[in-house]
């Protein structure tokens, strides 16, 4: 009689061994439980290389989590995935049951809104470029709005005369809309069949597909301190302005 197969930390089997190092499965089952807490424990997202560094070594964080993912598919919470960062959040067909009605729900201004769906879709984009597509000045406070919820930040400086700030959305953005990544905005089409476009919009009209969240443009360069200074983030010695 055959012994069964062992699973041993680190081996390869050689008929999966493109599926990866086989652990044991006690040792995956662990690895799955510290993921689990882990990610429940923390109010904010968590990053995959934190999640590695609480692991051992050959720890497949991808895959531990893609199948935690699948476990949580069907119950109450969700495990999402926020760019490479991971969170609970309640089931979209329960979020009625868990909504506080003393909550007030603060909605954003029609410009503001046009100002987050440029910024999202156009990102890195500047003011004056912002003004540009929307043919109205943007008023500080508006963007002031968008900074404030967490949902836009300064991504660098364009490296044209004046060095205008560009903007972007944060990984806040994405967990509240429900993004994995900004490649999952909704594209034309998607846009026409909810509602929110004219049916008679133009032929030539493009949606651009933004870069990463945290890939500079070629001919955009970081924020430094003193960018951040300028900005009135910082006070000149380095402290957090009040």
């Amino acid at each position: 009689m055959a012994e069964p197969q062992k699973y041993l930390p680190g081996v390869a089997d050689e008929d999966n061994e493109n599926d990866g190092p086989l652990l044991d499965p006690r040792v995956e089952q662990e690895a799955e439980r510290i993921a689990e807490a882990l990610v429940f424990a923390s109010a904010q997202p968590v990053s995959e290389a934190y999640i590695a560094s609480r692991l051992q070594r050959d720890a497949d964080v991808p895959r531990i989590m893609a199948r935690l993912k699948a476990l949580y598919a069907s119950r109450g919470v969700n495990l999402v995935q926020v760019a490479d960062h991971w969170a609970f959040r309640t089931a979209a067909d329960l979020s009625f049951v868990v909504q506080a009605d003393e909550q007030e729900v603060r909605k954003l201004s029609r410009a503001a809104l046009e100002v987050l769906a440029i910024i999202a879709y156009h990102q890195p984009v500047t003011r004056a470029e912002i003004e540009d597509i929307r043919g109205v000045q943007t008023s500080k406070g508006t963007l002031d709005v968008l900074m404030e919820a967490g949902w836009v930040r300064f991504r660098g400086r364009r490296r044209t005369p004046g060095r205008p700030v560009t903007f972007g959305t944060t990984r806040d953005f994405l967990d509240h809309f429900g993004l994995e990544e900004l490649r999952d905005l909704p594209g034309i089409e998607e846009l026409k069949g909810a509602g929110l476009l004219s049916g008679r919009v133009p032929s030539n009209l493009h949606i651009p597909v933004p870069i990463g969240e945290d890939d500079l443009a070629e001919n955009e360069d970081p924020i430094t301190q003193l960018d951040l200074e300028e900005l009135g983030l910082l006070t000149p010695k380095g402290e957090e302005a009040d």
